[in-house]
């Protein structure tokens, strides 16, 4: 597939969910929406669809991926496995945490990074578009720290620019903790990064701390809407693979045959088809394990199976994810957290990003990771204050380097002498 091909690809997901935004409700309501949105607090786990209503929201979600898919064009970046992974990160998370006015504070710490440091910024880029992980420290002291305006609103631009100015070399060096068993390195370090600046924030009685808004109005619409689009992958798929559908098994082959550990790029493993059909079956798996848990595709469920859809380009397939699943879901079974909860729920789809150690190690490796993911996850977010959207990726940074030693441990220990 050309360059083009893979653009237009990109952009036809978000310029889809603008287009229904303004179609599924009066496009005179949408305004009001975005700005309750802007306004929000926007920390975890506040929904956006219970904060700004479905058209807004919706379109919201297309506006901040068009901007994603405008920076890969600007810069020239080829549209691999990452690029479709964070621009796909963005626009799930865009229903709870990133809007069209958080965002850019980040974007413009990297670019300063990058020009202070003389590098292109589309060698930071990546790192900009999965920074917006720490986007509600913007609108939070923009508009809800009690600081008057417009000062909240300033300070709220430069904490968000000072991140994105941090981020960059932040983040390879945290990648060495974990050993790229994390495939949300981003998160891990922006957990990092949002405890470091909470900690120093709560030193002076701002009082940062998660908030649980969730809506359930819109389940069915969800269930077809996404339903219909990851179908619709899979026979992309197989229309770019027309040619030869022997070459598509192959590919698909050497996509299930990856461990998925950082850096993964299934189009370059693979291939753009069978990368496709991979998201296609990640999305319906994604959404069945939603289905069987009774839970709501509320804003952070949906923000957690498009993740997923994006990352099936960057990592993860149904054989290394599957355990992971399982993990979390015998672990709510025996400890105090409710199994059909949408934190369990989107423990599990986030948790996946632990695929690598089933994918390397193992099932039961992955089971055991899932399992003890749910315990990390749900205890280390009161250290950010729910600024770091990817919570998940932080717990799962813990987890991995708390189990991979062990695991490798184990298996040379059974290595013959």
């Amino acid at each position: 597939m050309s360059e083009k091909r893979a653009l237009v690809f990109l952009a036809a997901f978000p310029t889809l969910l603008l287009l229904t935004g303004l179609i599924v409700e009066p496009v005179s309501a949408v305004p009001d929406g975005l700005l309750r949105i802007i306004t929000s607090r926007s920390l975890l786990l506040q929904d956006y669809l219970a904060v700004g209503g479905i058209g807004a929201t919706l379109v919201n979600a297309g506006i901040c991926g068009l901007v994603c898919v405008a920076l890969v064009k600007q810069c020239r970046v080829q549209v691999n496995g990452p690029f479709i992974a964070a621009v796909y990160t963005v626009i799930g998370f865009a229903f709870f945490g990133k809007n069209v006015f958080n965002i850019w504070p980040i974007f413009l710490g990297v670019l300063i990074y990058a020009r202070t440091q003389g590098i292109p910024f589309r060698n930071s880029l990546l790192v900009a578009l999965f920074g917006t992980t720490l986007a509600p420290l913007v609108s939070y002291f923009a508009f809800v720290s009690g600081m008057p305006q417009p000062a909240g609103i300033v300070f709220g631009l430069v904490t968000g620019t000072l991140v994105g100015f941090v981020l960059p070399p932040l983040a390879s060096h945290m990648l060495r903790f974990h050993d790229g068993y994390n495939i949300y390195n981003i998160g891990f370090t922006g957990g990092i990064v949002g405890s470091f600046f909470v900690a120093v924030f709560r030193s002076f009685r701002f009082q940062v701390a998660p908030e649980i808004i969730l809506s359930t109005r819109y389940d069915r619409f969800f269930e077809i809407f996404f339903g219909a689009i990851f179908l619709s992958l899979i026979v992309l798929g197989l229309y770019v693979a027309r040619a030869s559908y022997r070459k598509l098994g192959d590919s698909m082959w050497r996509i299930f045959s990856s461990t998925g550990r950082l850096v993964s790029d299934f189009v370059q493993i693979g291939d753009h088809a069978a990368t496709f059909i991979n998201m296609g079956f990640m999305g319906l798996l994604a959404s069945t394990f939603v289905l069987l848990m009774r839970g709501n595709f509320n804003g952070p469920v949906i923000g957690g199976i498009l993740t997923v859809v994006g990352f099936a380009a960057f990592g993860k397939h149904p054989l290394n994810c599957i355990p992971v699943l399982i993990g979390v879901v015998l672990a709510s079974l025996i400890t105090v957290w409710e199994t059909t909860t949408t934190i369990v729920i989107i423990a599990g789809l986030f948790g996946t990003t632990l695929a690598p150690i089933s994918g390397q190690y193992g099932p039961l490796a992955g089971v055991i990771a899932g399992f003890f993911h749910l315990s990390i996850v749900m205890n280390v977010g009161v250290l950010h204050g729910g600024v770091n959207l990817y919570n998940n990726g932080f717990a799962g940074g813990f987890v991995a380097s708390f189990l991979v030693p062990i695991l490798d441990a184990l298996k040379r220990s059974r290595k013959p002498a």
